[in-house]
């Protein structure tokens, strides 16, 4: 698995991250078995939220992983906070009571990256900047970052926050790629013009921030998966071609496209299978063409103008 620079230089780790959100759903064993997979393909960076499984995921991570204080250096653990039951939460307290929830639950003394999860439209920066504050004076997170945010989101915080906010995960596929079709539409009436999130891709790159992508091989909001579906039977003929072409799995060729973009972003998988992961991860290993990569973006549906 090649390794590439996450946020403004602040360590190298996997092209490809594992995401646990559904981990809860398996057993000791089955957990036990989709970690040791991810380690063995190279996947040195695990995605969590404290909200995902209601905390078991966490727990049933740590149990697994069975990380030791000479094994815990070897890998980055990635958790995120703000989200409650019915509402969000950026507030001093909860930031910091959510750390304390997930570093109990990770059996760990650190979290290397904390995201603020879904935007929070009552956020006082003053009170997300003590937070961070805290958090990196006492040990408890190494580095930040924010999650589904926009330019002006992330800079309202930037007026008080004294740490770089270096990651923002955000949803991105083949078939859910609005923040690439604005960049190419610019200046158009069409649909794909409509810029929904105020030039995020290219105000990351600006700001050394890694991209994320969510969701890599799902069409629409958690509305299924693109790979064999009918409604994208163009696009999966396109890959199927280019797996053939390139030795690899299907689904390979999908992350590969996303690995491709020199934003340098980092997928976040969260099959729970560790065939499909071993599958999704020869991804690293294809660099598709300027008219390959094109090419699939056109299959997905969308027109060049």
């Amino acid at each position: 698995m090649k390794k590439i620079p996450i946020g403004p230089g602040w360590f190298q780790a996997s092209a490809i991250a594992l995401g646990c959100m559904r981990i809860s759903t398996l057993s000791d064993r089955e957990a036990e078995q989709l970690i040791r997979t991810a380690l063995d393909e190279g996947i040195d960076f695990f995605d969590h939220a404290d909200i995902y499984g209601g905390g078991r995921s966490e727990e049933v991570f740590a149990r697994a992983a069975g990380l030791s204080a000479d094994t815990r250096e070897q890998v980055k653990i990635q958790t995120k906070c703000g989200i409650r039951k019915g509402y969000f939460d950026f507030s001093r307290d909860h930031i910091l009571a959510s750390v304390d929830g997930s570093l109990k639950r990770l059996k760990t003394d650190y979290i290397d990256v904390l995201l603020l999860h879904r935007p929070d439209t009552l956020v006082e920066p003053e009170e997300v900047a003590e937070a961070f504050s805290t958090l990196h004076r006492t040990g408890k997170v190494r580095f930040f970052g924010v999650s589904n945010q926009n330019p002006n989101q992330i800079e309202l915080l930037r007026q008080a926050v004294v740490q770089p906010l270096g990651v923002n995960q955000l949803q991105l596929s083949l078939a859910f790629s609005g923040m690439i079709d604005a960049g190419l539409n610019v200046n158009m009436q069409n649909s794909a013009s409509v810029n929904h999130d105020n030039g995020i891709l290219d105000y990351c790159r600006l700001h050394r921030i890694t991209i994320q992508p969510w969701s890599p091989l799902q069409y629409g909001f958690f509305s299924g998966v693109f790979l064999g579906s009918d409604k994208y039977a163009e696009l999966n003929r396109t890959i199927a071609g280019l797996a053939t072409q390139y030795e690899v799995p299907e689904a390979a060729i999908a992350i590969a496209w996303l690995l491709r973009h020199p934003a340098g972003m980092q997928p976040i998988v969260g099959t729970t299978h560790a065939g499909r992961l071993k599958d999704i991860c020869q991804a690293a290993r294809v660099t598709l063409t300027r008219p390959e990569w094109y090419s699939l973006y056109r299959a997905a549906g969308n027109t060049l103008p």
